[in-house]
């Protein structure tokens, strides 16, 4: 998923805030630093992201037989090859409805 900056600085934002307002948190560091820490995690997750999403594509693309992006058989080899790829990195890939 691509985030415009702005879209990954109002989440920063709003993460932070919620970070703030829970009395189980402490911050050792000032908020502009960890809003900061906030959104070097999030570009790191959605570049991460991004490759997952190249490589289930390469997969595909790999088939014997031709798959139209946008098919039924296309968005179940999608999800289905996303959620191996998810696993192989140790994550747990609850899928949308």
């Amino acid at each position: 998923m691509r985030l415009t900056r702005e879209k990954t600085m109002r989440l920063s934002h709003a993460i932070t805030d919620v970070l703030v307002s829970s009395e189980d948190v402490e911050f050792v560091e000032d908020r502009d630093t960890i809003r900061q820490k906030t959104v070097q995690i999030l570009q790191e997750l959605l570049k991460e992201e991004e490759a997952v999403d190249t490589e289930v594509r390469k997969k595909i693309s790999s088939q014997k037989k031709e798959v139209l992006e946008g098919s039924e058989e296309w968005d179940v080899l999608y999800r289905k090859y996303y959620a191996e790829e998810m696993r192989r990195m140790g994550v747990v890939h609850v899928p949308s409805s």
